[in-house]
């Protein structure tokens, strides 16, 4: 199977250095429109959702969000973390972001270059650095200090500068989940001629919503989605003992289980390893509890809620990267499991198809 990969690392390059802060998307889509209809994919915009189709859109549905972490100017040289400001996430409205939270957001982005754009256009509005950040007494919120945007309207995204690091077996970059936007653009590339879903809001949980919706409108009786991501672990070797992540269920619901084992199957046919993440968080947890320390969550996905919510309508499954350093300009995934991932990806494809 020839995956083109320099093809998709020249893609990938491209996907990266575009802005897609949370709840300020529309930029990047003309970017992902372009990229996908000069591949032969017919492109629908919905709000909060791009929809990429080939010539036999039912043969197989596959699904990533595109937002990225990033600020967002609410005031007079002002600026919040925009995952926060796009879930409404304040005590204001009694949905206050944990003090936990706040504390790790604080100290993650001190000096990193970040540049503002206009949110529909893109267009450039100016560079600045994050000096610091503090929690205001008054709202409870957290206020990051930027240096040379000063000039800013309160609305404007500001994004992390970022470029794509190669580095002799990894990737590096916000890699969370543009990775995954730039393989299913490339699956058009290779053949592909079902469906994929680009979605918006993911980090602030609602991406969710945007989907469903479409399946509302669209879809058949029972929809079967495929849900791409990357999943974080504490550090290389951890990250490296296995290829890719699946997953029977998250903190919201249960995975269709015969698409599980059709994915673990392909892997397994082609001699790639996996683990469950439920099972690694399962068994972390037990040691945990032994040792009288804290608990894992199984994580909230976007597959999860959406199963939740529709009764029934929409299931599946995950499939995901490896990558340490997670929410950070660092994210690294090692370039085994990205062209695992696309073989994955374009195996099941054919079974779907099949």
């Amino acid at each position: 199977m020839n995956l083109h990969f320099a093809d998709f690392i020249d893609l990938l390059k491209i996907l990266v250095r575009e802005p897609c802060v949370v709840g300020s998307e529309h930029a990047f889509y003309r970017v992902l429109q372009r990229e996908l209809e000069s591949r032969g994919a017919k492109v629908t915009w919905y709000e909060g959702l791009l929809v990429a189709q080939g010539n036999q859109p039912q043969s197989g549905y596959f699904s990533a969000h595109i937002d990225r972490h990033g600020l967002v100017c609410t005031g007079p040289n002002e600026f919040q973390f925009a995952a926060f400001v796009a879930g409404s996430r304040s005590d204001l409205l009694g949905n206050s972001v944990s003090e936990a939270l706040v504390k790790k957001v604080a100290g993650r982005f001190t000096q990193t270059p970040v540049y503002a754009y206009e949110p529909w256009s893109g267009a450039y509005r100016g560079a600045g650095v994050i000096k610091g950040s503090y929690t205001c007494e008054h709202r409870n919120n957290l206020i990051f200090e930027v240096e040379g945007l000063e000039h800013l309207v309160a609305g404007t995204p500001v994004a992390f500068s970022d470029k794509l690091a190669i580095n002799e077996n990894y990737l590096s970059a916000q890699l969370d989940n543009v990775i995954s936007a730039a393989v299913l653009v490339h699956l058009f590339s290779l053949g592909f001629q079902g469906t994929v879903f680009f979605t918006a809001q993911e980090e602030a949980g609602k991406s969710w919503r945007y989907l469903l919706e479409w399946f509302r409108r669209f879809g058949a009786q029972n929809n079967q989605l495929y849900v791409v991501d990357t999943s974080p672990f504490p550090d290389r070797k951890t990250a490296d003992d296995q290829q890719l992540v699946l997953r029977n269920k998250d903190a919201n619901a249960e995975f269709a289980k015969g698409a599980t084992e059709r994915v673990a199957t392909i892997c397994s046919e082609l001699g790639i390893s996996v683990i469950f993440k439920d099972e690694y968080v399962r068994l972390k947890n037990e040691e945990a509890a032994q040792a009288g320390g804290e608990q894992q969550s199984y994580g909230s996905t976007e597959l999860g809620r959406i199963i939740s919510a529709s009764n029934g309508k929409v299931t599946g499954t995950t499939i995901q990267i490896p990558t340490t350093g997670y929410h950070t300009m660092e994210e690294t995934a090692s370039i085994s499991s990205v062209k695992d991932f696309i073989r994955v990806l374009m195996a099941l494809c054919r079974s779907e198809h099949a």
